[in-house]
Order: structure tokens, then sequence, then C-alpha cells
């Protein structure tokens, strides 16, 4: 797993959330403080969205086969087994998805399965 860190991709979003923030300001120039912070919130969110996904996914945690560690099962604390990468898509606060592609480590003893592990 690699980073996925690009600052041309968080510009152009960055470009595209103040463009369209312009934009909606132009059209509502009345609008009330609770609806500026609101349509802000809303154009900032994709740019949020990457922002959260490409640091997660430059953790070191993402790859522990790198380091030669291999975790630990949190329930019994038996050395758990890598089995490859997984993807897992989760939502954001404000309703974007973020793609985590990460290690998944499940225990031989007990079962238990983490992502990412430990």
């Amino acid at each position: 797993m690699t980073s996925s860190l690009s600052d041309d991709a968080w510009q152009r979003l960055a470009d595209a959330a103040w463009a369209g923030l312009a934009a909606w300001r132009h059209q509502h120039p009345r609008a009330a403080l609770r609806e500026i912070e609101q349509a802000v919130d809303e154009r900032l969110a994709d740019l949020r969205a990457r922002t959260v996904q490409d640091a997660a996914l430059a953790s070191a945690r993402t790859d522990p086969a790198a380091s030669g560690d291999r975790p630990r099962c949190p329930d019994c604390g038996t050395p758990m087994h890598l089995e490859g990468a997984r993807t897992r898509r989760l939502r954001t606060r404000h309703d974007r998805d973020l793609d985590l592609t990460r290690a998944y480590a499940r225990c031989p003893v007990c079962g238990t399965g983490v992502f990412p592990p430990r």
C-alpha cells in the first residue's frame, strides 16, 4: 500500500470548491451566516474527504508486512496472519465516500479479523 498524496489533486479540488463557493455567493448575496457556513462545508467536503483518505493511506499502519511485524490479536494476543489487501468504503461526516485499501489480518486461534491490523 502506497500513499496517494497528490498536491495537484488537492489543488484541483480546492480550486473547484472555491469556484463553486464564489458562484454560490454571487447567487446568494444576502445569505445568512448559517447558510454561508453550510455552503462552505458542502463545497469543501470533497477536498476534506480526499485529504482524509490520502492521509490515512499514507500511514505506515496500512502495510504491516513492510515493517516485518505481525500484528497481535486484540482479543487473545496471538500473532495474526496477514490475508492481503482489502478495500473498505467508509462515509465521511459530510456524506462523501472514502475508499481505503489496507492490509487485513485474521487470528488463527479465535478468528478475529482487523482492518487495518493494529
